[in-house]
């Protein structure tokens, strides 16, 4: 019976470890900030889609704002400098916090983003409109 246990043992496969593909490892944003995040935040993820067209209005965040690209280009624009860059699928985005932008769909697919924001506990958002 030990044998046949034994026999068993090793006939059975080694589970195999997952695929780990490093996205990001910064402590700065897009645009060179550091960091600053609440002492013992809320997380708040959110799935973003972006119709051909969309456009948010301009807008900060005073806490970070992490993005993952699922689908589709997303081009963001800083109206503090002018300067815009795009998110493409698979990339990883550390957004700039307090420092006015917008995104916009400028493509002809849906844009699809997974958004993680670390906010002081109570907050249920972490964008404040610029007027």
């Amino acid at each position: 019976m030990r044998a046949l246990l034994g026999l068993l043992l090793f006939a059975v496969p080694a589970v195999a470890a997952p695929s780990v593909a490093p996205l990001a490892n910064t402590d700065k944003t897009v645009i060179g900030q550091t960091i600053t995040a609440p002492e013992h935040p809320t997380v708040i993820s959110t799935l973003i889609t972006f119709q051909p067209g969309d456009k948010t209005v301009v807008h900060k965040h005073p806490w970070p704002h992490y993005g993952y690209m699922l689908e589709g280009v997303l081009t963001v624009t800083n109206t503090e400098t002018g300067k815009s860059f795009e998110v493409k699928p698979g990339e990883f985005l550390v957004e700039m916090q307090n420092t006015a932008h917008y995104g916009e769909n400028r493509g002809t697919v849906p844009a699809k983003m997974l958004i993680v924001d670390t906010v002081p506990a109570g907050l249920t958002s972490n964008s404040v409109p610029v007027p």
